[in-house]
């Protein structure tokens, strides 16, 4: 099965963490967001368009196909006057042409087919000069053996045909460099980066999240009789009471609008 971004039960799936500060210090040298308009593709639950708001952007609008991602970002950020969300395709987004100074767009085009209209659509979006900001995972960044400091890996050593699933499903680096030249995008910049996804205090709050299939699609593919399993598997791997904390390997995309 896949997740089913719609339903009012996985509505929380990708709001139930904070950016962690490593994230920032990857994105600093890619683009100074201070007082710049930011549209975030893909929101989810509005994690990283929170997270440049406080970078210091002026106004962030984040953008998900899925009106209970909205719904969800919109509630926990109801506080932040300088944050709007809004529901809309990611190769059509319904926004204003050169509205943006930055698009960026997280873990989403493993979810798409045609790279080249959603970067259509960004280019659209973005003044000249403009940047597009992509950060997703490769082939390359999925294939990494498990360990502690690369805790996915055991999902691929556990279920080898998660691996085979998560491979076909991730963009080459050539594919999205290629896409995004197509799409008026010079100065190409391209970078592999670990990030923080979440620390644990101990292995029993990281297995509740697996079991949950807390922001893992990947995790949908199994039944819960397999997932169960995939969490004694890495059960035997980790100490049980101590901290944890989760890494994934990314690559980030950096394009400007010519």
């Amino acid at each position: 099965m896949k997740i089913d971004f719609h339903a009012p039960a996985n509505r929380y799936s990708y709001a139930g963490r904070e950016v962690q500060p490593d994230w920032a210090a990857l994105v600093r040298p890619l683009v100074d967001p201070a007082a710049k308009r930011v549209v975030d593709i893909g929101c989810g639950g509005g994690l990283y368009s929170a997270a440049w708001a406080d970078l210091g952007a002026a106004g962030v609008t984040g953008v998900d196909f899925s009106a209970e991602m909205v719904r969800t970002a919109t509630e926990k950020n109801r506080r932040r006057t300088s944050i709007v969300f809004k529901q809309g395709d990611a190769l059509a987004t319904g926004l204003p042409s050169e509205s943006a100074d930055i698009v960026f767009e997280r873990a989403l085009i493993h979810h798409l087919t045609d790279y080249d209209a959603c970067f259509r659509e960004a280019a659209r979006l973005l003044v000249r000069g403009g940047q597009a900001i992509v950060q997703d995972r490769t082939p390359e960044d999925v294939s990494l053996p498990g360990s502690p400091d690369h805790i996915r890996g055991y999902f691929f050593e556990c279920f080898p045909k998660l691996l085979e699933t998560e491979k076909a499903r991730r963009p080459t680096d050539q594919a999205v460099e290629g896409a995004l030249g197509r799409c008026g995008f010079g100065v190409l910049q391209t970078v592999t980066v670990w990030e923080t996804r979440k620390r644990y205090d101990d292995f029993r709050g990281f297995a509740a999240d697996l079991r949950a299939r807390v922001g893992r699609s990947i995790l949908h593919a199994l039944t819960d009789a397999e997932l169960n399993k995939l969490v004694d598997f890495i059960g035997q791997r980790l100490p049980a009471n101590a901290p944890l904390v989760e890494k994934d390997r990314w690559t980030i995309w950096s394009g400007t609008k010519t």
